[in-house]
């Protein structure tokens, strides 16, 4: 997830990059991130990030609920953030990192 750091290194603090990285890699990449999140009711959002057009916000709620606990406490402590952070971080972040690594509006090949 190189290209990640590239990308956002600058945009978002080490604590954020590594849990968005942490999380993205766990789905296998940004196509993984998009389908989870089609299967929990969040597609809307995610293909608005991927999209040219304006990114949809998400809620740290939503989150949590696409997640769930055990996911959101594996993330914690796999990049060293705080459980209460992390819905709050990835809610912030999450949709910049798509947006940024999907820049025509295409999921990578």
């Amino acid at each position: 997830m190189g290209f990640l750091d590239g990308i956002l290194g600058g945009v978002i603090g080490a604590e954020a990059l590594s849990l968005v990285k942490g999380y993205i890699e766990k789905h296998g990449g940004v196509e993984g991130v998009v389908a989870e999140l089609e299967k929990t009711g969040l597609g809307q959002q995610a293909r608005s990030w991927v999209s040219t057009g304006p990114n949809l916000p998400i809620t740290a709620e939503q989150i949590k609920q696409a997640l769930g606990s055990g996911q959101v406490k594996d993330l914690a402590a796999k990049v060293g953030v705080p459980v209460d952070k992390v819905a709050d971080l990835l809610a912030k972040y999450l949709p910049t990192a798509i947006d940024k690594a999907t820049p025509d509006g295409k999921l990578p090949a």
